[in-house]
Parts: C-alpha cells; structure tokens; sequence
C-alpha cells in the first residue's frame, strides 16, 4: 500500500486522558458490533462518544473508514461547536467528519450531558419502517420497549444546525427516536446502553417487516399489557442497559478481532 495512503499507525494511548481512552476503546467496539451485526451503511453513518473528562468534546469516526476498520486512535475529537480538537495521521488521505454527523451529535451532545453516546444508522429494517406512515409497532415484547418512541419529520439531508431544535424537541426524554424516510437514532449513558436500544430497536424493526409479509392479522394486545410492558423497560424498574451486556460483547469481540483496542 501507499505510505502517502496509510490508516493511522501511531496509537493515541499516550496522548490522551486515561478516561479518553476508554471512551475511544468503547466507542471502537461498538463501530464494529454494529458491523458485526449488520447495522452499518458502509461509511455513511457515525456513532459519538462523549469525552468523560472534559467539557463539550466527543469522540466520531473519520469520514471515509468503514466500520470494521475503526480503531480506538483513529477517531477524531471535536467539540460541540465542530472544532477538531484531535487528529490521527491519516497521511494524504486527510480524512475529517461527516458534516451531517456533526449536526446530529453535537445537538444531542450538547443539550444532555449525561449521554455518553449516539448511534445512527441506516439499516433495510430501519429505512422501512422509517418509510411506513404505521411507523414501529408494538407488536411484540421487543417492540414493547419503544411503544412512546419519538418520530422526527424528514427535512432533508441533515446539514443545517437549524434542524437541531426540532430533533431534541421530536426525541425529548426518550432513547430512541425514528428519523422518518432516513433511519434510526438511539442513545445511552453508557456506549453500552446506547447500544443495547439499538440492537433492540433494529431487532423491532427487522420482525416488523416479517410479520408485515405474512399478509394476515397481527395477534393484538391489550392497551394495559402494553403499557405495564414498556414500564418494565424502563431506567426505574430495571437495571442500566449494557451492564451485563457489554463485557459479554467485549469478549466476543476480542475472540474474533481485538484491533479495535488499538
């Protein structure tokens, strides 16, 4: 290969806070859990992590790395106001950010600091239902997690910062949210949680579209089934999302490939 053409070959474990670190490690991880399942879009699509020791700066991947090549020092850091604040080497290559990632992230980044982390994705599943005027529904236990899901109108590829306000508002306090006719959106207070939603929520969407080409009716729940369903999904009733969960993940990961780590 091209050295002038080169992924970065210069770890960031030294130049960084320990805290850092781990947050880059974890956000690596889940680049390549959401490939590993196949949730990612090429390149198209980013996940953020929050810099847990310093004020308004987060973690995303450089425009132009697929997902499964995404290590801990190859992603950029920049503050909410989208300045580049750390950089890998990427030689000629130069790669930067996705500016529609940067208005998304940095909305959600900005507006709640206890989020560590964003996902976004543009899976079959997601765009579907993303499509359909029923949006998800709740027709099985899974999709019982996201029955007081938000729904965010479609207004274009996301590059202007003026969109922010109506995506907080759309999402509110909720983990996830339906960008309509684009895709899915979740978010944690760990990478983990972040994670555990999506996974859920692709899962949703992915039975959805099966049960949907059945062509017959859905078996229906009661109203107060579903509603004693989502509240035990929720932060109150149950342990954090991802708790178990992401060691578990860790160690698959590290089995199949750890140079996430690096």
């Amino acid at each position: 290969m091209n050295d002038s053409l080169r992924l970065p070959r210069q770890s960031m474990k030294g130049r960084v806070s320990a805290a850092e670190w781990q947050a880059r490690v974890d956000l690596a991880a889940a680049y390549r859990l959401v490939a590993h399942y196949g949730m990612a879009d090429m390149m198209a699509n980013h996940i953020s992590a929050r810099v847990p020791d310093e004020e308004n700066a987060f973690l995303i991947n450089a425009y132009g790395m697929m997902y499964e090549e995404i290590t801990a020092s190859s992603l950029i850091k920049l503050d909410v106001d989208g300045n580049i604040l750390l950089k890998p080497d990427f030689g000629a290559l130069d790669y930067g950010i996705n500016k529609a990632g940067y208005v998304i992230h940095s909305a959600v980044h900005r507006a709640n600091h206890e989020i560590a982390c964003v996902i976004h994705t543009h899976t079959a599943a997601g765009l579907a239902v993303s499509a359909l005027e029923c949006g998800l529904l709740p027709i099985t236990q899974t999709a019982m997690r996201f029955l007081k899901i938000g729904y965010h109108d479609y207004q274009g590829v996301v590059l202007d910062e003026k969109e922010q306000a109506s995506l907080l508002a759309d999402m509110g306090d909720s983990e996830a949210l339906i960008l309509r006719n684009h895709g899915l959106l979740t978010v944690g207070r760990t990478v983990g949680e972040a994670f555990n939603w999506m996974h859920r929520l692709e899962l949703s969407c992915r039975s959805q579209l099966a049960a949907m080409a059945c062509g017959v009716a859905f078996n229906p729940v009661p109203p107060e089934v579903l509603e004693a369903t989502w509240n035990n999904y929720q932060p109150g009733t149950r342990r954090p999302y991802g708790l178990m969960e992401w060691p578990a993940l860790l160690r698959m990961l590290d089995r199949l490939d750890d140079s996430y780590r690096f």
